[in-house]
């Protein structure tokens, strides 16, 4: 299998905090993996590792090494620039620019130095395509995007994502600001869009990961306690703490 994330011995601090413990992790291409475990038990804290936004908090010190397509993501010499493009992130409430639904899909192409308004527009209209919003609007492009339901201001900032053509999108609980018809929706954009995308998500909602994931993490206090195929993960895990958490004995 093509892993096109794979980190070894990876350690990570906050101060004296030992927030994440010897992780060993390969993610497949083009799938779903789910990251499930109780309230800080580290999932949000491996996924920020993956684009470095942990770099953005002081006293946090990183040991081991992470690739991206055989890249390490690690280290000095790495363009953060360039790497945030290739790992996007939705964060756990929709966080929409406060600009037209246009100029928010527009965005981050004008800051990479886009020009061209062929260019920009067909993007745009490739990006909202792709998370099923153009035909709802196509004709309100000049709509403020904080007007748009919670829904529809998630799908648009996974098209903002799209639209500078990344490889992998990390989900941090893309749904638990939605109601269950909403989640539902997502969950089903999530399944078309891992045809052309590699998509990680931490959930604390195990049915959603069960649902969509095709392999899965359980993490507890800093450790990746079991990872592998979702089906056989929920129902047959081999860790008894994994039982545990499924079986709600735990957390």
């Amino acid at each position: 299998m093509e892993h096109i994330i794979e980190a070894e011995k990876l350690n990570l601090h906050y101060g004296d905090f030992h927030a994440l413990k010897n992780i060993e992790l390969g993610i497949q291409k083009n799938t779903i993996t789910g990251l499930i475990g109780p309230s800080g038990c580290g999932k949000s804290t491996l996924l920020r590792v993956f684009n470095r936004m942990n770099d953005l908090i002081d006293g946090v010190a990183i040991t081991g090494s992470v690739k991206i397509d055989g890249k390490e993501a690690l280290g000095c010499g790495v363009d953060l620039i360039e790497l945030r493009k290739k790992v996007g992130m939705v964060f756990q409430r929709p966080n929409p620019f406060p600009l037209s639904v246009y100029e928010n899909v527009a965005f981050g192409l004008r800051i990479r130095g886009v020009r061209e308004k062929g260019k920009i527009e067909e993007a745009v209209v490739k990006s909202l395509s792709s998370v099923l919003l153009f035909d709802a609007l196509k004709d309100k492009m000049s709509m403020n995007a904080l007007e748009l339901t919670l829904e529809e201001q998630q799908r648009l900032c996974i098209a903002r994502l799209i639209a500078v053509t990344p490889e992998v999108l990390l989900m941090d609980e893309p749904c638990s600001a939605l109601d269950p018809l909403a989640t539902m929706r997502i969950e089903e954009l999530m399944l078309g869009l891992k045809k052309h995308y590699t998509i990680v998500i931490v959930t604390h909602n195990m049915q959603q990961a069960a649902r969509v994931s095709g392999e899965c993490g359980y993490m507890l206090l800093g450790e990746l306690v079991e990872f592998g195929d979702t089906k056989a993960i929920f129902t047959s895990p081999k860790d008894k703490r994994t039982d545990d958490y499924i079986t709600g004995r735990f957390g």
